[in-house]
């Protein structure tokens, strides 16, 4: 795909991992899949763990594992360092990274300096000998490693900014020149207007799938009940790192305990709703159940609700459903469009956890209630 031209498909012949993904055949023991769930399988020795281009080689941390886990003593997996308890699983989690384990995180920049010709590796040297446990987690938060898994360093107690190690360390972008790319030659992003960065207007749900009109009221679900539609955004956490360490009485000091809506002014007074107030959100994915705050830094029309709250402090049980209130996710949906569609041409490329460019879901609607005050849980 030079310079990002494509053919028309009936022009294209279908080559794996050319033209289309590869396909790769694999066969299923499904009577054995509890005995593999509970342990970790053959391929991080053989195949290494792969991040962002770079192949980190855990031998000895599996071996370790093995070690204080023991093993699985007989069946499809005998020999396989056992996961089978939750801590036994997060003790896997936290060794196999390099955030968490200093021997790996230097181990992939001194791979990463023979591609890249600049110095890496000191980064992440001074803890090299460092290795984050469970029980380090349980006692107080951790500072990371600086690793190539991200792009940030927290060397030397820095706190993380994102693309220190691009800009600092002259490491390449993983992008098709190595550079920040603002203008993408790729023919559909010509296509859809979007060779650079462009304005599009969020998408109109009610038009596409008769979500609620954004600000309009109307009589909810219980007579008497006032409803009003909103755009719904779920921005990352401002005490936290998605769920980490919010469930504990420092952080949750510094919020308001539990699940909150941030919304204006204006909104709250559409559906007589104070500061505090409990409310509920729907839609049809789902509904969360959570404390407003109304603010007049939120724009009249939108709320957010800030992201990967966890579900184990405060979350009462909702009108709507009869079940526990959901977290921020459960009111979204991923939306695709065609660019994301676009693969094998250096960062237009999809792999787990990255659809990009980036993604657009962050059209969703959503309508917001005043609930009744007497929660139950």
């Amino acid at each position: 795909m030079p310079h990002g031209a494509t053919r028309p498909l009936s022009e294209t012949p279908l080559v794996p991992g050319v033209t289309m993904p590869k396909l790769i055949s694999i066969e299923r023991d499904y009577t054995a899949i509890r005995a593999k769930f509970d342990t970790i399988g053959p391929l991080p020795e053989k195949a290494g763990t792969p991040i962002k281009g770079l192949v980190l080689r855990p031998d000895q941390e599996i071996a370790e594992l093995a070690k204080e886990h023991g093993v699985a003593r007989s069946g499809p997996c005998a020999g396989r360092p056992l996961i089978n308890t939750d801590i036994k699983a997060a003790e896997m989690v936290l060794r196999l990274s390099g955030t968490s384990n200093g021997r790996l995180a230097t181990q992939g920049f001194k791979a990463l300096e023979k591609r890249t010709g600049t110095k890496m590796a000191d980064l992440a040297e001074e803890n090299e000998g460092r290795r984050i446990t469970f029980d380090d987690t349980v006692k107080q938060p951790q500072p990371v490693v600086t690793s190539p898994e991200w792009s940030g360093s927290e060397t030397g107690g820095r706190r993380y900014s994102a693309f220190v190690q691009n800009v600092e360390r002259e490491k390449p972008w993983h992008t098709l020149t190595g550079r920040m790319h603002f203008f993408l030659d790729h023919d559909w992003m010509a296509d859809m207007g979007e060779n650079l960065p462009t304005y599009k207007p969020p998408l109109d749900m009610h038009r596409l799938f008769g979500d609620a009109k954004i600000g309009a009221t109307t009589t909810g679900h219980r007579p008497a009940e006032v409803e009003v539609g909103v755009r719904y955004l779920t921005p990352h956490n401002k005490w936290s790192i998605h769920s980490e360490y919010q469930d504990n009485l420092y952080m949750l000091s510094l919020s308001r305990g539990g699940p909150s809506l941030w919304m204006s002014p204006a909104d709250a007074a559409k559906i007589g709703v104070a500061d505090n107030d409990w409310v509920e959100s729907y839609n049809r994915n789902g509904v969360v159940v959570a404390r407003a705050v109304v603010s007049h830094r939120m724009p009249e029309g939108t709320v957010f609700m800030y992201h990967a709250t966890e579900r184990t402090v405060d979350v009462p049980r909702s009108e709507t459903t009869g079940n526990r209130g959901g977290i921020h996710n459960a009111l979204t949906r991923v939306l695709m469009k065609p660019s994301h569609l676009i693969g094998g041409y250096a960062q237009h490329a999809y792999a787990f956890n990255y659809v990009g460019p980036t993604g657009n879901q962050r059209d969703e609607v959503t309508v917001v209630r005043r609930r009744s005050q007497e929660v139950q849980y």
